[in-house]
């Protein structure tokens, strides 16, 4: 039987508490037949969250400058709520050819088998994109920079464009984190983190979050939030929560990091192309330092020139950059993409294979001479 007296002593702690719950019990007869009243704020079932998802939300939502927001259990549930809650078939739905790949074949092997019309575009396109809005188009999803690619896509241009048509717009924020852009305030009526990266910031957790403005759009959410069971671990919520307290530090240690790194690359005779817009060399520089105001821990570069032998020669060189796939933790890491994964894609700014870098918390010095003994084995 329940202890309504359990929590009555009070306590204080500088921690939030972890409410463990897939029930959710009620004091009365006509609260239970009410229940699904209490959405989207309140507590009905496990499956929208406890009082510490709750808090987690409030936190992000007050970095995000945002009225509300829902956490779910990875950056890619986070995409997939945000096109499912409001995209339905026979809608037009605008994908920048630069997003998240898992979000892109959803779109092209999923939505598309749903009568949904996606088409992919150029990251690049900005205002241009008006020649591609149909009276049937929903959405246009963003993502800026590409994580892999690093195209700068101009939001605001978009963002207009969108409202004059009555298109709602989303946009993968995970790069820059609300520290240095925050959509909403440019607009953008869905800002998507993956929380996994810089927020949890330790390489041991999943999670995503939705943050937005509009009332009547996150009643849609948290519902379809329901629908489709996206649950978040309390547990995991804590983690979240306890990686936000040292984020604003992390960031800046390892964007000034970052951008070091990718200097010091930039004048390697091994080295094509470092992408990396807040390089002055990069495309979209000047699109970076209108609209952001700090650079992300992520960079990517190509050779060159294509020689598998060379190239596995330097990965194995490499002492400080573990082989993985994530970014935004405390460890460094490196990843490969084949030049057929470019070439694969519509619109494409290389046809060359791209290493990508996640910049962690080591000594950028350190990390420096790590690449720089590594890509002496290019030359052997």
């Amino acid at each position: 039987m329940r202890d309504k007296n359990a929590t009555s002593h009070k306590f204080s702690s500088l921690s939030p508490a972890v409410w463990r719950a897939s029930t959710v019990v009620f004091d009365s007869f006509e609260e239970f037949a009410a229940r699904k009243e209490r959405q989207p704020d309140g507590f009905s079932y496990g499956i929208t969250g406890t009082p510490t998802a709750r808090e987690l939300e409030r936190r992000i939502a007050a970095l995000e400058n945002a009225n509300h927001c829902v956490v779910v259990p990875s950056g890619q549930a986070a995409l997939m709520l945000s096109v499912m809650a409001f995209v339905r078939g026979g809608d037009h739905l605008l994908i920048s050819d630069s997003c998240y790949g898992a979000l892109k074949t959803f779109a092209r092997n999923w939505l598309a088998q749903m009568a949904v019309e996606v088409e992919f575009y150029p990251p690049t396109i900005d205002a241009g994109i008006e020649a591609l809005i149909r009276p049937n188009t929903r959405m246009i999803c963003m993502e800026s920079p590409g994580t892999v690619t690093m195209e700068m896509q101009d939001v605001d241009a978009i963002v207009a464009v969108a409202k004059k048509h009555g298109v709602k717009t989303m946009l993968d924020n995970t790069w820059a984190s609300p520290l240095f852009f925050r959509p909403l305030d440019h607009g953008v009526d869905l800002s998507i983190e993956a929380a996994t990266k810089m927020f949890g910031g330790h390489s041991d957790l999943l999670m995503g979050s939705v943050s937005l403005n509009s009332a009547e759009d996150y009643a849609v959410l948290r519902e379809t939030q329901s629908i489709m069971g996206l649950s978040t671990s309390p547990e995991d919520c804590f983690l979240v929560m306890r990686g936000l307290e040292t984020f604003p530090l992390r960031l800046q240690h390892q964007s000034h990091s970052a951008l070091k790194i990718a200097q010091f690359l930039a004048e390697q005779p091994q080295i094509g192309r470092v992408l990396f817009p807040a390089l002055e060399s990069d495309p979209g520089h000047d699109l970076w330092n209108k609209q952001l105001t700090g650079n992300g821990c992520l960079l990517s570069f190509t050779f060159r020139k294509e020689d598998q032998a060379a190239l596995s020669a330097f990965f194995k060189a490499l002492k400080y950059f573990p082989i993985g796939a994530s970014w935004g933790g405390t460890h460094s890491l490196i990843a490969y993409y084949p030049a057929s994964e470019q070439q694969a894609r519509v619109f494409t700014t290389t046809q060359e294979a791209i290493v990508r870098l996640s910049i962690g918390l080591e000594d950028p010095d350190l990390l420096i001479s790590d690449l720089k003994q590594a890509l002496l084995t290019w030359g052997r």
